[in-house]
């Protein structure tokens, strides 16, 4: 708008005070012409508004919002004024005391990467303005991590309940920010720092319940090798049952013919004398080594 108006003020001074000029007063008519070109370039100038990559630009005419316009170039209302709004992906970082739920104070360092939604610049700059990550970012901010951090204990921020925390600081940000115009992308929580002597107890908790889980697994090997040798015995057992069981008088006498007459169709020198005490075979040894060995 000053644009334009600074033109019609050039224009309004080369057709009133341009007839006092010398060159004007033999061709009055230039300083109009003159005035018309000012013009015609102002206006032109005034209505092609150029947005960068990474802004909308709010549209203001008379005091009132009236719409916002994407990146690019456009034609728009010469009186109207261009406000940039950025909606790239913007950092808030935040240094916190926060206390835990069992009262100790909790050093964090948590960071919040959120943008302004493209459809939302024209109301949030009518309800918030330019500024909206001091008035409206930041306190919402501040406030989801105090309110997450009360209702957990110190060795959840320590442990890996962390990224539960984030994702609790994350839903409450995108309830309240996303009425606002606001996409919240993601929390990243940076730091954390308790006390010494809470550290300590964490550290030292976590060891013994290494100690326990390695304990139990030792415990459930020996069980499984216990488990393995009763199997087989078990096995074994079962077996000297079966074979037991079929170990009868006529199987052993049977076995003892066949024996008797393998032994009597082998070249080898010696005796056999059918009939024992118990009816199996004899064998007399009259090979070149000596004496008769009987059984």
């Amino acid at each position: 708008m000053s644009l334009v108006l600074l033109g019609v003020l050039i224009a309004l001074g080369l057709v009133v005070l341009g007839k006092n000029v010398p060159q004007f007063q033999k061709f009055p008519q230039i300083r109009f012409v003159l005035a018309a070109l000012v013009l015609a370039v102002t206006v032109a100038v005034s209505t092609a508004k150029v947005v960068p990559p990474g802004n909308v630009g709010v549209l203001v005419l008379l005091g009132k919002v009236y719409g916002a316009i994407p990146e690019g170039v456009h034609l728009v209302n010469p009186l109207a004024n261009m406000v940039l709004m950025n909606i790239r992906t913007k950092e808030v970082f935040e240094h916190a005391e926060a206390p835990s739920k069992e009262g100790l104070n909790v050093a964090l360092e948590v960071s919040c990467l959120y943008h302004l939604k493209a459809s939302e610049a024209a109301n949030v700059y009518r309800q918030v303005g330019p500024n909206y990550e001091e008035v409206v970012v930041k306190p919402q901010f501040r406030s989801a991590i105090r309110g997450i951090t009360v209702s957990h204990e110190a060795k959840d921020l320590y442990t890996s309940s962390r990224e539960l925390i984030s994702n609790e600081i994350f839903q409450d940000l995108e309830a309240n920010l996303g009425k606002r115009g606001m996409v919240v992308e993601t929390i990243l929580l940076r730091k954390v720092d308790l006390p010494k002597l809470v550290v300590e107890a964490i550290n030292a908790k976590l060891a013994a319940d290494q100690q326990a889980q390695q304990m139990r697994f030792v415990l459930d090997k020996e069980r499984q090798e216990a488990e393995r040798k009763r199997i087989e015995a078990q096995g074994i057992q079962d077996f000297q049952r079966i074979i037991s069981q079929g170990l009868t008088e006529q199987l052993l006498r049977w076995k003892g013919i066949e024996t008797t007459r393998a032994l009597a169709e082998s070249p080898n020198s010696k005796t056999v004398i059918i009939g024992g005490r118990d009816g199996m075979p004899l064998i007399l040894n009259t090979g070149p080594a000596g004496g008769a060995s009987g059984k």
